[in-house]
Formats: structure tokens, C-alpha cells, sequence
């Protein structure tokens, strides 16, 4: 197994404990990641941030799962998967997937009931178990 850590230097002349993020795949290595660059960094970019990376492994584990079901069920589609992570009094209480499929041969009775089986079962979901997930799935 290994890892890659990004270090976030302390201010120049304290010793801090440097802060770090690390990804099997170092996928993250070259994403912006400071307190600062969380909103805009000096270039006027936003970098990433806690938030953001939870709706990223939320959205795209829904997305697996459901699309791993669709195709058990015969009907393999496309599903395009966004996940809005709220936030309140610093404390993270929800994420919102919203899923849009195009899926032939399938109703939206079934696409719909695959979609909550996929929510239920993905392992993130399983994961954020403490705040509210909801749920948006329709078939364009």
C-alpha cells in the first residue's frame, strides 16, 4: 500500500506541524490546499476543500453503485451524478445527489427504486450514515 501526502507549509519562522491529505493515487497532489485557497488563492482560484472532495467521493461512489445495478437489472445506461454537501454552524449536515439517467428499457418506477437501492448501499452513503442524504432521480 502506499500514499501521497501534500504538506501545507506552516508561516515562514513557526514551526507548525505541516497539514497533509493523502490518496493511494496521488490524484489530489496537484490541487491547490490551503486555508486561504479554499475560497480563492492568490491567482483568484478556488482550491479544493474538505467539502468538496466528500461531494466528489459521494457523487462518484452513488454513480458506481447505481451504475453496477442498472446493468444486474439488463438495463446498463448512463447516469450523470452531482452531490452538494451542506454545510452548517461548521458542521456538515447533509448531501443532496441529484441523478439524471438515460437508461433504455427501464421505467422510472424501477430507475427510481435502483437509484434509493444505490443510495442505501453505497459504501459513502453507508459512511455519511450521521447526516441527511437525500435523494433526486429522474430519467431524462
Amino acid at each position: 500500500s502506499s500514499s501521497c501526502c501534500l504538506r501545507e507549509p506552516g508561516p515562514a519562522g513557526r514551526r507548525t506541524r505541516p497539514r497533509t491529505r493523502a490518496t493511494k493515487s496521488c490524484a489530489l497532489k496537484s490541487l491547490g490546499y490551503s486555508y486561504k485557497s479554499r475560497f480563492v488563492d492568490e491567482t483568484g482560484k478556488s482550491g479544493t476543500n474538505p467539502e468538496e472532495l466528500i461531494a466528489a467521493a459521494h457523487s462518484s461512489c452513488f454513480a458506481m453503485q447505481l451504475s453496477a445495478f442498472l446493468a444486474e437489472n439488463g438495463t446498463p445506461g448512463q447516469v450523470d451524478v452531482t452531490a452538494v454537501v451542506e454545510i452548517n454552524a461548521g458542521a456538515i449536515t447533509g448531501s443532496a445527489l441529484t441523478v439524471e439517467g438515460r437508461v433504455p428499457g427501464i421505467d422510472a418506477a424501477k430507475f427510481t427504486e435502483l437509484a434509493n437501492k444505490a443510495k442505501a448501499e453505497c459504501p459513502v452513503s453507508k459512511a455519511l450514515a450521521a447526516i441527511n442524504v437525500t435523494l433526486d432521480a429522474k430519467l431524462v
